[in-house]
């Protein structure tokens, strides 16, 4: 069985196309506003087609279409990240939840891991394991502080757990902002890493101002 061609716009339909998803408010609201300044000059090249006279008039207008809707899809494509409100968000790790204990949090994860719910299970474990290092006094309690910033700090004193919290990281950012989803083999090794580091002693930073003490 042999595949129907698929099915393109004329000109005038295309541009209409792209006339009405460009005319979005969200897309209105993006700043700067290079998008549509690009979209414009398109526009005034595609009116240049139109003439009677000119090597530029004898463009077929189904290679118009084509065109129009191309630069389209790339526009969505580069403006859709955007425009998604989750990106544009400050990516801390407690949000509103900032008041909860690191117990707290590892009841609901384990909560949540038991209804199935992994996406909510992986966010609150993380959470559990960044709270119980500021309650260990392994790092300062800061307000806003995202994800990364967590690894890293906590990379310093748990260095035999860098990479592993990296990735926890990671995970965490793209369930909680990214929406994607995750599985039980991520909180399983969320799960891990919080007891990892809840059972490690945390290493003492090098203080290089301190002369050396020589034998």
């Amino acid at each position: 069985m042999s595949a129907e061609p698929p099915v393109l716009p004329d000109a005038d339909k295309a541009r209409r196309w792209a006339a009405e998803e460009l005319a979005k408010p969200e897309y209105r609201d993006v700043e700067p506003s290079w998008l549509e300044t690009a979209w414009r000059n398109f526009l005034e090249w595609l009116g240049s087609l139109d003439g009677p006279s000119g090597p530029a008039g004898s463009v077929p207008t189904p290679v118009i279409g084509i065109v129009i809707v191309l630069v389209l899809a790339v526009a969505i494509v580069l403006a859709r990240p955007r425009l998604n409100p989750a990106a544009r968000k400050p990516k801390d790790v407690f949000g509103a939840d900032s008041t909860l204990s690191s117990t707290d949090y590892r009841q609901r994860a384990a909560e949540a891991a038991a209804a199935g719910k992994w996406d909510d299970a992986v966010v609150d474990r993380f959470r559990a394991l960044v709270r119980s290092a500021e309650d260990r006094a392994v790092i300062d309690p800061q307000p806003g502080r995202t994800a990364d910033e967590a690894a890293r700090e906590l990379s310093v004193p748990f260095s035999a757990e860098a990479q592993r919290l990296a990735q926890a990281a990671a995970a965490f950012d793209a369930v909680r902002y990214g929406n994607r989803p995750a599985g039980s083999a991520e909180y399983q090794d969320m799960v891990r890493l919080d007891d990892a580091l809840a059972a490690a002693k945390p290493e003492r930073p090098v203080d290089r101002n301190q002369p050396a003490v020589l034998p």
